[in-house]
């Protein structure tokens, strides 16, 4: 790429707002140009409006750190001096949707985070390794919006992150029923352990309305476009039970599976995940891990932390696999929630969008 794009942030103070700025601070395609949040933190540099609420433990971008902060609602402007966006915003769905739209109206594509629009027919929900192709329903949602260049891509629920890999990766011995507990870091909400001291030494068997994303989103991701929208799988059923523990950043998931077609061997299971390749390994997306699974033979792996930056946070790993007495294997998987899970996940959404040509200069 020649020229970098010009990129907004919306919904840049809080937690994945913050790791899309770190992320970005360097990337080789992408410029910050805009940050955008609450009317409350217009007109600081973001320097400053992150002062005393830094989550992350490396620093604030130097080249970030004096932007000063604009009005998420200021659509227009903001608009006029990007090539398009990521949202990170803190609304309610609904208002979420009307922001959203309101920016691809503007022909300004928008590469979401939020799971406002995830169910929203005509959107496609993508982890780039797995459903690059759903980027075809752009065509049908630009006829609904009345646009020619913007658009509304979203990425997937964090957990889903640590299990529907392993799942894609054996999809030729047709997973059909899935048991699910993840076990997720604290970050997931936006916190840590400074602003959740609650959560030292303790867990929580309850995370309102992840149980749902976990069992549905894959459905999606497993999809077909037909008629303009994107049709859900059927298969695999999920059944899930999502669960807050005291890790910073890692979900982990234990994961049961029955196949219609019995898999060769545990090798050949291994196999599959050590060799899944999709799309961004191919174009060597910038922020694409070289190996996007990885299994460890070690019983005791994956940990988070040992394991959860694997491939500078991008990857997902994989391990304990063996048979079960009642499903047909089981294994544990680890993704880290707010690099693959969250804005790292949507800034190789947005990579894998420029190569498609969806996004691109004004």
């Amino acid at each position: 790429m020649q020229k970098k794009l010009n990129v907004g942030v919306l919904g840049a103070t809080g937690m994945v707002g913050q790791r899309f700025i770190q992320i970005l601070g360097n990337h080789p395609w992408f410029d910050v140009k805009v940050i955008a949040a609450s009317p409350n933190s217009k007109g600081k540099t973001y320097g400053e409006a992150v002062a005393d609420r830094w989550l992350l433990d490396e620093p604030v971008p130097e080249n970030i750190k004096g932007l000063v902060l604009r009005d998420v609602n200021e659509v227009e402007g903001i608009a006029k001096d990007v090539d398009f966006v990521f949202s990170a915003v803190s609304l309610s769905k609904d208002e979420i949707k009307k922001i959203e739209e309101d920016y691809a109206r503007t022909e300004t594509p928008v590469v979401s985070n939020n799971s406002a629009h995830r169910w929203t027919p005509d959107v496609p929900m993508i982890i780039p390794e797995i459903n690059p192709q759903h980027s075809d329903i752009i065509a049908s949602q630009r006829k609904r919006l009345g646009t020619s260049r913007g658009f509304i891509a979203v990425k997937p629920n964090c957990s889903i992150q640590s299990y529907a890999p392993a799942l894609a990766a054996w999809k030729e011995y047709e997973p059909y029923e899935v048991i699910v507990t993840t076990y997720q870091a604290i970050s997931g909400a936006g916190k840590n352990f400074k602003t959740w001291p609650e959560m030292v030494g303790n867990v929580i068997p309850f995370i309102s309305g992840e149980e749902e994303k976990s069992e549905k989103e894959p459905l999606k991701i497993f999809g077909h476009i037909q008629g303009g929208e994107i049709i859900a799988a059927k298969e695999p059923v999920i059944s899930a039970q999502c669960i807050r523990i005291p890790v910073l950043y890692g979900h982990t998931a234990a994961a049961f599976v029955k196949f219609r077609k019995a898999p060769e061997s545990k090798e050949a299971l291994i196999a599959k995940l050590n060799g899944f390749r999709g799309y961004p390994q191919e174009a060597k997306l910038p922020t694409a891990p070289e190996q996007f699974i990885k299994y460890f033979e070690e019983d005791n792996r994956p940990q988070v932390a040992l394991d959860v930056n694997y491939g500078k946070g991008m990857g997902v790993t994989i391990g304990r696999l063996r048979t079960d007495n009642i499903y047909d294997w089981k294994f544990v998987g680890l993704s880290h929630n707010t690099l693959r899970g969250a804005a790292g996940g949507a800034v190789e959404c947005a990579e894998l969008l420029v190569k498609q040509g969806y996004i691109e200069a004004k």
